[in-house]
Protein backbone atom coordinates (compact mmCIF):
# COMPACT_ATOMS: atom_id res chain seq x y z
CA UNK A 1 0.00 0.00 0.00
CA UNK A 2 1.27 3.48 -1.07
CA UNK A 3 1.54 6.11 1.66
CA UNK A 4 1.57 10.19 1.40
CA UNK A 5 5.21 9.97 1.92
CA UNK A 6 5.81 7.77 -1.10
CA UNK A 7 6.79 8.95 -4.17
CA UNK A 8 4.84 7.37 -7.24
CA UNK A 9 5.86 7.69 -11.21
CA UNK A 10 3.17 8.92 -13.24
CA UNK A 11 2.58 9.92 -16.73
CA UNK A 12 2.02 13.26 -17.86
CA UNK A 13 -0.95 15.06 -16.28
CA UNK A 14 -4.42 14.37 -18.94
CA UNK A 15 -7.26 15.66 -18.14
CA UNK A 16 -9.13 14.15 -14.49
CA UNK A 17 -12.68 14.13 -14.03
CA UNK A 18 -13.40 12.28 -10.84
CA UNK A 19 -11.32 15.71 -8.98
CA UNK A 20 -8.66 15.12 -6.39
CA UNK A 21 -9.59 11.41 -5.40
CA UNK A 22 -7.85 10.26 -8.64
CA UNK A 23 -4.69 12.88 -7.59
CA UNK A 24 -1.26 10.99 -7.20
CA UNK A 25 0.31 10.85 -3.55
CA UNK A 26 3.04 13.62 -3.08
CA UNK A 27 7.01 12.78 -2.59
CA UNK A 28 8.55 13.84 1.08
CA UNK A 29 9.91 16.88 -0.63
CA UNK A 30 6.57 18.42 -1.76
CA UNK A 31 5.19 17.84 2.10
CA UNK A 32 7.83 19.28 3.42
CA UNK A 33 7.31 22.63 1.16
CA UNK A 34 3.58 22.46 2.18
CA UNK A 35 4.66 22.12 5.95
CA UNK A 36 7.12 25.61 5.34
CA UNK A 37 4.36 27.44 3.91
CA UNK A 38 2.10 26.70 6.68
CA UNK A 39 5.07 27.88 8.90
CA UNK A 40 5.01 30.97 7.40
CA UNK A 41 1.31 31.87 7.30
CA UNK A 42 1.15 31.04 11.07
CA UNK A 43 4.23 33.55 11.75
CA UNK A 44 2.08 36.14 9.19
CA UNK A 45 -0.56 35.68 12.00
CA UNK A 46 -2.70 34.46 9.26
CA UNK A 47 -6.39 32.73 10.47
CA UNK A 48 -6.01 28.83 11.13
CA UNK A 49 -8.94 28.58 8.50
CA UNK A 50 -7.10 30.34 5.98
CA UNK A 51 -4.49 28.61 6.89
CA UNK A 52 -5.95 24.93 6.05
CA UNK A 53 -8.07 25.80 3.26
CA UNK A 54 -4.75 27.58 1.47
CA UNK A 55 -3.05 24.11 2.08
CA UNK A 56 -5.07 22.04 0.87
CA UNK A 57 -5.69 24.13 -1.92
CA UNK A 58 -1.75 23.62 -2.30
CA UNK A 59 -1.83 19.95 -1.59
CA UNK A 60 -4.06 19.48 -4.73
CA UNK A 61 -2.14 21.55 -6.99
CA UNK A 62 1.44 20.17 -6.14
CA UNK A 63 -0.59 16.42 -6.42
CA UNK A 64 -1.55 17.33 -9.95
CA UNK A 65 2.28 17.83 -10.81
CA UNK A 66 3.42 15.53 -8.32
CA UNK A 67 5.70 13.80 -11.24
CA UNK A 68 7.46 17.57 -11.95
CA UNK A 69 10.01 19.17 -9.01
CA UNK A 70 8.29 22.00 -7.74
CA UNK A 71 11.28 24.68 -9.05
CA UNK A 72 10.13 23.38 -12.51
CA UNK A 73 7.06 24.34 -12.46
CA UNK A 74 5.97 27.71 -14.70
CA UNK A 75 2.93 29.74 -15.54
CA UNK A 76 2.32 27.55 -18.54
CA UNK A 77 1.67 24.64 -15.71
CA UNK A 78 -0.80 26.80 -13.87
CA UNK A 79 -2.95 27.57 -16.50
CA UNK A 80 -2.93 23.82 -17.72
CA UNK A 81 -3.79 22.83 -14.21
CA UNK A 82 -6.64 25.71 -14.62
CA UNK A 83 -8.11 23.74 -17.93
CA UNK A 84 -7.27 20.27 -16.99
CA UNK A 85 -8.82 20.07 -13.62
CA UNK A 86 -10.37 23.20 -12.44
CA UNK A 87 -12.26 23.76 -15.35
CA UNK A 88 -12.50 20.08 -17.09
CA UNK A 89 -14.17 18.84 -13.46
CA UNK A 90 -16.47 22.40 -13.33
CA UNK A 91 -15.46 23.67 -9.91
CA UNK A 92 -17.06 27.24 -8.76
CA UNK A 93 -15.10 30.44 -9.30
CA UNK A 94 -14.60 30.75 -5.75
CA UNK A 95 -12.34 26.98 -5.80
CA UNK A 96 -10.70 28.30 -8.88
CA UNK A 97 -9.35 31.91 -6.94
CA UNK A 98 -8.98 29.57 -3.70
CA UNK A 99 -6.32 27.45 -5.77
CA UNK A 100 -4.66 30.26 -7.82
CA UNK A 101 -4.57 32.47 -4.82
CA UNK A 102 -2.81 29.48 -2.39
CA UNK A 103 -0.04 28.62 -5.39
CA UNK A 104 0.36 32.70 -6.28
CA UNK A 105 1.66 33.34 -2.39
CA UNK A 106 3.32 29.37 -1.94
CA UNK A 107 5.66 30.55 -4.92
CA UNK A 108 6.54 34.50 -3.32
CA UNK A 109 6.70 33.26 -0.15
CA UNK A 110 8.20 29.91 0.06
CA UNK A 111 10.01 29.35 -3.80
CA UNK A 112 11.05 33.43 -3.95
CA UNK A 113 8.94 32.78 -7.62
CA UNK A 114 6.63 34.75 -9.21
CA UNK A 115 3.51 33.19 -11.25
CA UNK A 116 1.13 35.38 -12.64
CA UNK A 117 -2.45 33.71 -12.35
CA UNK A 118 -3.64 37.10 -14.26
CA UNK A 119 -2.65 35.06 -17.05
CA UNK A 120 -5.54 32.69 -16.03
CA UNK A 121 -9.17 34.26 -17.07
CA UNK A 122 -11.02 34.60 -13.98
CA UNK A 123 -14.66 34.28 -14.15
CA UNK A 124 -16.59 36.93 -12.27
CA UNK A 125 -17.56 36.62 -8.87
CA UNK A 126 -21.15 34.72 -8.45
CA UNK A 127 -23.53 37.48 -6.57
CA UNK A 128 -25.78 35.67 -4.60
CA UNK A 129 -28.52 37.12 -2.29
CA UNK A 130 -28.28 36.10 0.96
CA UNK A 131 -30.58 33.47 2.35
CA UNK A 132 -32.90 34.95 5.15
CA UNK A 133 -35.87 33.01 7.32
CA UNK A 134 -38.92 34.97 8.31
CA UNK A 135 -39.64 36.11 12.19
CA UNK A 136 -42.03 32.97 12.25
CA UNK A 137 -39.60 30.57 10.69
CA UNK A 138 -36.84 31.85 13.44
CA UNK A 139 -39.48 31.61 16.22
CA UNK A 140 -39.78 28.06 15.27
CA UNK A 141 -36.65 27.36 15.20
CA UNK A 142 -35.54 29.04 17.93
CA UNK A 143 -38.48 27.05 20.37
CA UNK A 144 -37.42 23.35 18.73
CA UNK A 145 -34.96 22.17 21.10
CA UNK A 146 -35.90 21.10 24.66
CA UNK A 147 -32.31 21.42 25.91
CA UNK A 148 -31.77 24.30 27.19
CA UNK A 149 -27.70 24.65 26.04
CA UNK A 150 -29.73 23.94 22.37
CA UNK A 151 -31.56 26.47 22.78
CA UNK A 152 -29.47 29.20 24.20
CA UNK A 153 -27.12 28.88 21.37
CA UNK A 154 -28.58 28.32 18.50
CA UNK A 155 -30.73 31.80 20.14
CA UNK A 156 -27.70 33.69 20.86
CA UNK A 157 -26.44 32.99 17.03
CA UNK A 158 -29.44 34.75 15.76
CA UNK A 159 -29.97 37.47 18.50
CA UNK A 160 -26.43 38.95 18.19
CA UNK A 161 -25.48 37.62 14.08
CA UNK A 162 -22.97 35.65 15.53
CA UNK A 163 -20.57 33.43 13.09
CA UNK A 164 -20.25 29.69 13.63
CA UNK A 165 -16.96 29.95 15.04
CA UNK A 166 -17.48 33.37 17.24
CA UNK A 167 -20.17 31.36 19.22
CA UNK A 168 -18.03 28.49 20.17
CA UNK A 169 -14.91 30.62 21.16
CA UNK A 170 -16.89 32.80 23.73
CA UNK A 171 -15.85 32.82 27.41
CA UNK A 172 -17.85 33.40 30.15
CA UNK A 173 -15.81 36.53 30.83
CA UNK A 174 -16.81 37.86 27.26
CA UNK A 175 -20.34 38.32 28.79
CA UNK A 176 -20.45 41.69 29.45
CA UNK A 177 -23.78 41.69 31.85
CA UNK A 178 -23.76 44.92 33.49
CA UNK A 179 -23.39 47.03 30.31
CA UNK A 180 -25.31 44.44 28.33
CA UNK A 181 -22.60 43.61 25.97
CA UNK A 182 -20.60 40.44 24.14
CA UNK A 183 -17.29 40.73 23.65
CA UNK A 184 -15.81 39.33 20.37
CA UNK A 185 -12.63 38.68 20.70
CA UNK A 186 -10.10 37.72 17.39
CA UNK A 187 -12.96 37.29 15.44
CA UNK A 188 -12.38 37.41 11.25
CA UNK A 189 -9.49 39.44 10.08
CA UNK A 190 -8.04 39.34 13.60
CA UNK A 191 -10.70 41.98 15.04
CA UNK A 192 -12.42 43.01 18.30
CA UNK A 193 -15.70 44.03 18.93
CA UNK A 194 -18.80 44.82 21.01
CA UNK A 195 -22.44 43.35 20.11
CA UNK A 196 -25.12 44.16 22.28
CA UNK A 197 -26.88 41.82 24.29
CA UNK A 198 -30.99 41.80 24.80
CA UNK A 199 -32.38 41.17 28.12
CA UNK A 200 -34.42 38.38 26.99
CA UNK A 201 -31.06 36.57 25.43
CA UNK A 202 -29.08 37.40 29.14
CA UNK A 203 -32.46 35.45 31.30
CA UNK A 204 -31.63 32.60 29.07
CA UNK A 205 -28.52 32.55 29.60
CA UNK A 206 -28.54 32.68 33.38
CA UNK A 207 -31.08 29.67 33.04
CA UNK A 208 -28.86 27.66 30.91
CA UNK A 209 -25.79 28.57 33.53
CA UNK A 210 -27.63 27.53 36.66
CA UNK A 211 -28.20 24.36 34.49
CA UNK A 212 -24.51 24.00 33.70
CA UNK A 213 -22.66 25.74 35.05
CA UNK A 214 -19.85 26.26 32.17
CA UNK A 215 -15.96 26.63 33.80
CA UNK A 216 -13.87 28.69 31.12
CA UNK A 217 -16.11 28.51 27.77
CA UNK A 218 -19.59 29.47 28.02
CA UNK A 219 -20.51 26.13 26.18
CA UNK A 220 -18.52 23.82 26.92
CA UNK A 221 -18.62 19.76 25.44
CA UNK A 222 -20.44 17.34 26.63
CA UNK A 223 -17.30 16.06 28.95
CA UNK A 224 -17.01 19.37 30.45
CA UNK A 225 -13.80 20.06 29.14
CA UNK A 226 -12.81 21.92 25.76
CA UNK A 227 -15.26 23.84 23.33
CA UNK A 228 -18.14 22.43 22.05
CA UNK A 229 -17.91 20.68 18.71
CA UNK A 230 -18.70 22.22 16.09
CA UNK A 231 -19.88 19.23 14.08
CA UNK A 232 -22.49 18.69 16.82
CA UNK A 233 -23.23 22.59 17.11
CA UNK A 234 -24.93 22.25 13.09
CA UNK A 235 -26.40 18.71 14.27
CA UNK A 236 -28.14 20.81 17.24
CA UNK A 237 -29.65 23.14 14.06
CA UNK A 238 -30.70 20.31 11.96
CA UNK A 239 -32.87 18.45 14.66
CA UNK A 240 -34.60 21.95 15.17
CA UNK A 241 -35.57 22.31 11.90
CA UNK A 242 -36.66 18.60 11.52
CA UNK A 243 -38.76 19.23 14.25
CA UNK A 244 -39.92 22.67 12.54
CA UNK A 245 -40.67 21.25 9.00
CA UNK A 246 -39.39 24.15 7.55
CA UNK A 247 -38.26 22.40 4.19
CA UNK A 248 -35.14 24.58 3.63
CA UNK A 249 -31.45 23.78 3.36
CA UNK A 250 -31.33 25.96 6.42
CA UNK A 251 -27.73 26.45 7.75
CA UNK A 252 -26.14 28.59 10.49
CA UNK A 253 -24.76 31.12 9.03
CA UNK A 254 -28.75 32.21 7.70
CA UNK A 255 -29.61 32.81 11.75
CA UNK A 256 -27.11 35.63 11.14
CA UNK A 257 -28.28 36.17 7.77
CA UNK A 258 -31.69 36.84 9.36
CA UNK A 259 -30.82 38.98 12.27
CA UNK A 260 -28.79 41.61 9.66
CA UNK A 261 -32.48 41.77 7.71
CA UNK A 262 -34.74 41.78 10.37
CA UNK A 263 -32.33 45.09 12.03
CA UNK A 264 -32.98 46.27 9.02
CA UNK A 265 -36.49 46.13 8.35
CA UNK A 266 -36.79 47.44 12.00
CA UNK A 267 -35.20 50.53 10.77
CA UNK A 268 -31.71 50.06 12.15
CA UNK A 269 -28.61 52.31 10.16
CA UNK A 270 -26.80 50.35 7.87
CA UNK A 271 -23.43 52.02 9.75
CA UNK A 272 -24.61 50.46 12.62
CA UNK A 273 -25.12 46.70 11.74
CA UNK A 274 -21.62 46.89 9.87
CA UNK A 275 -20.27 47.31 12.94
CA UNK A 276 -22.44 45.01 14.69
CA UNK A 277 -21.51 42.00 12.03
CA UNK A 278 -18.02 43.13 11.47
CA UNK A 279 -17.58 43.85 8.22
CA UNK A 280 -14.84 45.49 7.20
CA UNK A 281 -16.66 46.82 4.24
CA UNK A 282 -20.09 49.02 3.81
CA UNK A 283 -20.44 46.94 0.19
CA UNK A 284 -20.93 43.67 2.25
CA UNK A 285 -23.34 44.72 4.47
CA UNK A 286 -25.55 46.67 2.22
CA UNK A 287 -26.22 43.49 0.00
CA UNK A 288 -29.16 43.08 2.69
CA UNK A 289 -30.95 46.05 1.55
CA UNK A 290 -31.36 43.42 -1.49
CA UNK A 291 -32.97 41.00 0.88
CA UNK A 292 -35.42 43.33 2.97
CA UNK A 293 -38.99 43.19 2.67
CA UNK A 294 -38.84 46.97 4.33
CA UNK A 295 -40.39 49.19 1.38
CA UNK A 296 -40.88 46.87 -1.11
CA UNK A 297 -44.14 45.14 0.35
CA UNK A 298 -45.55 48.51 -0.55
CA UNK A 299 -44.81 48.72 -4.03
CA UNK A 300 -48.37 47.74 -5.90
CA UNK A 301 -48.57 45.50 -9.24
CA UNK A 302 -49.68 47.38 -11.85
CA UNK A 303 -51.87 43.79 -12.10
CA UNK A 304 -54.01 44.53 -9.45
CA UNK A 305 -55.50 47.54 -10.94
CA UNK A 306 -56.38 45.54 -14.16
Amino acid sequence: MVNSYDYVEIPKPQVIVNASDDLEYLKSESLEKIKQFKYWMRSRRYGESTIKTYTDSLETFLRYFAHKPINEITNEDLINFNNRYILANSFSSSYQNQIVNAVKLFFKSIEDKKLQPELIMRPKTEKKLPNVLSKEEIKQILNAPSNIKHKAMLSLIYSCGLRRSELLNLKLKDIDSKRGLIIIKQSKGRKDRIVPLSPKILEMLRDYYTSFKPKEWLFEGQSGKGQYDEGSLQKVLKQSVEKTKINKPITLHWLRHSYATHLLENGTDLRYIQEILGHSRSTTTEIYTHVSTKGIQNVISPFDNL
